[in-house]
């Protein structure tokens, strides 16, 4: 019988969907992540209109660390269940809750109240920033996907830039419509929530359940028991005291929780929140690690560079947001060259090292940044952190996602952006520590050598108090006085807050150093070419081909073959290998040694290989043998209607 070829077709870079498909649902996506990228920053400049609106300023903290806490403990359960129950109805749901929350926000009656439905927010961000990459994975291959991934990034740094900007815009005015305008801050969020959730509901269809349904409760709980005492006094150590009472009872309690997780994990299996085997795979270890790493300095040079800008420079809130329009475009700029260039190579293994280097440098230089550095100086060095960052970000999410099985894709997702978080809230403590530590002893230097001076001692002589207001123990809590009292007493006070960011930035340089020897320590695994869902069908295509018959049944007349027999004959067992060979097995139970060898071969005809089985059922078919094909692809997908 003569074979039947099928000319083999490149593999689709997306899924089979066209690029303006593909833009639809990014476009959804992106309107999700900024609702969550802006609200971590637009309350920001606006929390001291609203502590005073509500008359409870001593409570601003609950309403940022609300919002942190259930945003950054739900963001491996999202991925988990989507991994389950599928992406877009767990998506629904997280721009569903985040837009009840922000309604709610906006009606809030007092600060306790305010930090609940901040609460309420959080558990709908987590989702928003877990599931958008999830289903970019689904629907674009490794090798595509950085091009894609850029946006997000971009839509991040305009969000980081924007949140300050309308924050403070708003909160500035007593009234919007009637109504105190800080509450506006939270109802803008209503229509682009609204519009992502139209959007999101026609353009994508919903994923079959894949595997086990099990929801580990227990590692859940775990995780909660763990991360929540840990953000808490990361949060609020400085206040409490890092050997207090209540400092030391959220350690132990966290450690416990850990210690619980890490069992529930070990019991569940495959069916974990995050399954311990996926740590046994070389990339997605080490670029866990690299992505705490990267978060501590990303999150902690966001939270230190405004202070310097507005204590130091006398910006305002909202032109200090404006002045880090460097740092975004670093960012920007990074993300999209680094994302093309991947797209076009296939590797990514440099990027991460080149951005560590960068973002070293980059704090090294800001550790040299004083009180009269000019602006467009400290421009360059921002610029230069956030190219860093670019590099970082989405190299990071990419290599996670690659290296995994498609049923494992959501986890992976999720765990690279619940350890950046994490890592973003230690640093963010870490660094403030650091800075509001060594502030007092080098403010005090500075006015002990502004002393000699003609200028300092006639401004002394002519306003006594002033002195006495800018070295009081006080000082540090409200800045503001700064900008109304005589340049020459306010000077060495500035002068001794810049150099104590000097010093943080120099430990900040220590952390980037190991996230150097992390980068260094990378793999370059070879970028499938097939999206998530067409692995997962080729998958479910090696598994039906497995199947062993019901029963045997009876040879055909001569000249005929059994299909099923020609199917396997003809290459079905080896469309296994395709699958396995496109790099679509369990990742557990390979060696990453075999990834490497084996994931670049044959990818690009791994779907016309399995169309060619296919072909040979069609072909003896006709010759009067009757018998089940296996349904290749069965499985629906996120795609574009």
């Amino acid at each position: 019988m003569t074979a039947v070829t099928v000319a083999p077709t490149p593999a689709a870079p997306s899924g089979g969907m066209t690029h303006r498909q593909i833009m639809t649902i990014v476009t959804a996506l992106l309107l999700g992540t900024f609702l969550a990228a802006l609200d971590q920053t637009v309350v920001a400049t606006a929390i001291r209109s609203i502590g005073d609106d509500l008359h409870g300023l001593s409570a601003q903290a609950w309403v940022t660390t609300a919002f942190l806490i259930t945003s950054t403990v739900t963001t491996p359960l999202y991925g988990k269940l989507s991994d389950i129950y599928g992406r877009k109805p767990l998506f629904m749901l997280a721009i569903s809750i985040f837009i009840v929350g922000s309604v709610l926000c906006g009606i809030a009656s007092n600060m306790y109240v305010l930090a609940g439905f901040r609460a309420l927010q959080g558990l709908g961000a987590g989702g928003l920033f877990a599931l958008a990459m999830s289903i970019m994975a689904d629907i674009v291959s490794p090798q595509q996907r950085p091009k894609y991934m850029a946006y997000f990034m971009a839509t991040f740094a305009t969000s980081s830039v924007a949140g300050p900007v309308i924050g403070g815009f708003l909160s500035g005015r007593d009234s919007v419509l009637g109504l105190a305008g800080w509450r506006w801050i939270f109802w803008v969020n209503v229509p682009i929530g609204l519009i992502a959730l139209v959007v999101v509901n026609r353009v994508l269809r919903p994923t079959a359940q894949r595997g086990s349904t099990k929801i580990d409760w227990w590692g859940t709980g775990a995780i909660v028991a763990a991360v929540v005492p840990l953000l808490l006094v990361a949060e609020r150590g400085r206040e409490w005291g890092w050997v207090s009472i209540a400092s030391i009872a959220c350690y132990v309690i966290g450690v416990a929780g850990l210690a619980g997780f890490v069992w529930a994990e070990q019991r569940m299996g495959d069916d974990a929140l995050i399954p311990l085997r996926l740590f046994r795979i070389h990339t997605f270890s080490v670029s866990s690690a690299l992505s705490m790493v990267v978060g501590i300095g990303m999150f902690g040079g966001l939270a230190a560079l405004p202070l310097y800008l507005q204590i130091v420079k006398g910006a305002s809130p909202t032109k200090a947001g404006l002045l880090l329009l460097p740092l975004m475009l670093g960012v920007m700029a990074a993300s999209m060259t680094s994302g093309r260039l991947t797209a076009r190579s296939g590797r990514y293994r440099r990027y991460p090292i080149i951005g560590c280097v960068a973002l070293l440098v980059a704090l090294g230089l800001l550790s040299f940044v004083g009180a009269d550095t000019p602006l467009w100086q400290t421009d360059l060095y921002m610029l230069l952190f956030g190219a860093g960052l670019g590099l970082n970000m989405q190299t990071l999410v990419l290599a996670m996602q690659n290296c995994v099985a498609p049923r494992d894709i959501g986890v992976a997702t999720a765990s690279a952006t619940f350890f950046r978080q994490m890592g973003g809230t230690l640093g963010t403590a870490m660094f403030l520590s650091i800075l509001f530590g060594a502030a007092p002893s080098r403010i005090a230097d500075a006015y002990s050598a502004a002393e000699g001076t003609p200028e300092f001692a006639a401004a002394v002589a002519a306003h006594p108090d002033q002195l006495q207001q800018v070295t009081s123990s006080g000082s540090l809590d409200d800045t503001g006085f700064l900008q109304s009292i005589e340049k020459a007493i306010a000077h060495p006070f500035m002068v001794g807050f810049s150099d104590a960011m000097d010093v943080m930035f120099l430990v900040g340089v220590g952390v980037l150093l190991l996230g150097l020897v992390l980068a260094l320590m990378l793999r370059e695994v070879p970028l499938r070419t097939m999206s998530g869902l067409e692995a997962a069908k080729a998958e479910a295509a090696k598994t039906e081909a497995a199947r062993p018959t019901e029963a045997p049944r009876p040879a055909g007349p001569a000249g005929t073959t059994d299909s099923a027999g020609l199917a396997e004959s003809a290459g079905m067992a080896e469309s296994v290998g395709i699958a396995e060979s496109a790099g679509i097995t369990d990742s557990a139970d390979l060696d990453e040694s075999d990834l490497d060898e084996s994931a670049g071969r044959a990818e690009s005809a791994d779907v016309a290989e399995l169309a060619d089985v296919a072909e040979l059922a069609d072909v003896a078919e006709p010759a009067g043998v009757a018998g089940p094909r296996p349904a290749a692809g069965a499985s629906q997908g996120e795609t574009a209607s």
